[in-house]
């Protein structure tokens, strides 16, 4: 189906002869307002009481672990080309797939501890990726190619003005919800008073590049069922392929993306072996490893970074399916290696009552039992 998307757009851009897409006033808003959905989906569907009991290793993961995965992915590309702007697509893949997990959840091989990790590591690397895309843009290829580009000062204005936006929403979703419990009179005015506070940061969002606020309301703002919002990303995530193919009618670099994607993959590898050197980790460890994943956010960021870097979609389309192909085949290998063991009691076989020989007739066909037999 991605694939049908793919297509779909590079026919629509090659029939339509577009290939200035990027150059639209309301190309950057849409592909913002697309990538806060995602950062909104992503941590609305994490469970917060699994992840207050891994949070340490959590915030290691999307801290020096996203740093370690981004000089990892940047060694190799700058080893085979040398060019510093490969930093931007190292970030652009160094986060995990929230959806793409998330989807796999049910037939995982994890343990719950394993998938409590995997699920809040993909939910929350996702901001921080997608910060540090908006700020080394700037750093790497310099002048105003990234909002609020500027240094430290503006970082930290920016990370401010994302709070405060999330912290306002927070007061009116927490005082409507107070009235809510109170009287069940007002709960469509609640509900819709705070809907319309959500959809104004939303736009706001959109338009300021204040994204990491969609990711901090997606941890308290949850209406409705996970499967819906699931359902929701899924559609941004054919639209942000869609997207791609009308970009990639000026062509695709095949053979740097897959070193991109193998990179990717590789620097998974590494760091979550760092991260999961704990003994309590060792069942987990391997596929942990194998865990890395590319998605929506890698697509959105491609697009993201396509006007200031033409040659990132062409790169980092191909290298998303080749992670995606990796980690297919190696967790399919691995669990033919070493399939995980089925506890014996819970799957061993009933005794079959049939072959065993019947009670009743050793008292004949009088009906009376043995109780019966040794009273008398």
């Amino acid at each position: 189906m991605l694939l049908i998307a793919v297509a779909a757009g590079w026919l629509t851009a090659l029939g339509f002869a577009v290939d200035d897409i990027t150059d639209n006033p309301g190309y950057l808003f849409a592909i913002n307002a697309l990538l806060g959905f995602g950062l909104y989906a992503s941590t609305r569907g994490i469970d917060l009481t699994e992840f207050r009991e891994q949070w340490g290793t959590v915030l290691a993961a999307i801290t020096l672990g996203v740093l370690l995965k981004v000089a990892v992915i940047f060694g190799v590309m700058y080893l085979f080309h040398g060019r510093p702007e490969h930093l931007l697509l190292a970030v652009a893949v160094a986060q995990i797939d929230p959806l793409s997990v998330a989807a796999l959840r049910a037939g995982s091989r994890l343990s719950e501890a394993g998938k409590t990790l995997l699920a809040a590591w993909s939910s929350f690397d996702d901001p921080v990726t997608v910060l540090l895309t908006v700020y080394l843009t700037a750093l790497t290829l310099g002048g105003d190619t990234a909002p609020l580009a500027g240094g430290a000062g503006t970082l930290a204005v920016n990370l401010a003005l994302n709070v405060a936006l999330a912290g306002v929403v927070y007061v009116v979703w927490r005082t409507f919800k107070g009235r809510r419990e109170a009287r069940t009179g007002g709960t469509l005015l609640a509900r819709s008073a705070v809907l319309v506070a959500v959809l104004v940061a939303g736009v706001l969002a959109a338009a300021s590049s204040l994204l990491l606020a969609l990711a901090l309301i997606g941890l308290f703002y949850r209406p409705g069922r996970t499967a819906d919002v699931d359902r929701g990303a899924q559609a941004a995530m054919f639209l942000g392929v869609f997207a791609i193919g009308l970009v990639l009618v000026n062509g695709i670099d095949l053979a740097t993306g897959a070193l991109l994607g193998v990179a990717a993959f590789l620097a998974q590898v590494i760091a979550a072996s760092v991260l999961t050197a704990r003994p309590r980790w060792r069942g987990d460890r391997t596929r942990l490893a194998l865990g890395q994943q590319n998605g929506l956010t890698a697509v959105i960021l491609a697009l993201m970074l396509e006007p200031v870097l033409p040659s990132a979609a062409a790169v980092i389309a191909p290298a998303v399916v080749v992670v995606n192909v990796l980690h297919a085949l190696t967790n399919t290998l691995h669990d033919r290696i070493r399939p995980p063991k089925a506890p014996i009691a819970l799957h061993a076989p009933r005794p079959k009552i049939a072959a065993q020989a019947p009670v009743w007739p050793q008292f004949g066909n009088t009906g009376i039992s043995r109780a019966a037999t040794e009273q008398r």
